[in-house]
């Protein structure tokens, strides 16, 4: 059987993940927002400075550093991956990936 789920935005890809990452609702904005932004700066780390500071101003914040809890929250719950000094989004939620295969069995 094959199931296919249409994701037409970030936000809706995240969603269709979210029982595995169990985000709130502000943690899907911020990791949502974070893909956006990068998809435009394709900066290689996803939570550089400049990033920050961009979806600090998306999102209202009136300071970047607030997203610092954020950024901490979605790496305990696995939505982004820290290496080398380095954070990327977890794969699932990689927008540029278009192809998940599933398997139960």
């Amino acid at each position: 059987m094959k199931v296919t789920i249409k994701a037409n935005s970030i936000f809706k890809r995240l969603q269709i993940w979210n029982g595995i990452f169990n985000l709130t609702n502000k943690e899907l904005e911020v990791v949502s927002a974070f893909i956006k932004v990068n998809i435009n700066s394709k900066r290689k780390n996803l939570c550089s400075k400049k990033n920050k500071n961009e979806v600090a101003k998306l999102l209202s914040f009136d300071d970047p550093n607030d997203l610092n809890n954020y950024i901490k929250k979605l790496k305990d719950k696995g939505a982004l991956l820290f290496n080398k000094g380095s954070y990327k989004v977890n794969k699932l939620l990689n927008p540029n990936i278009n192809h998940i295969e599933i398997t139960i069995s």
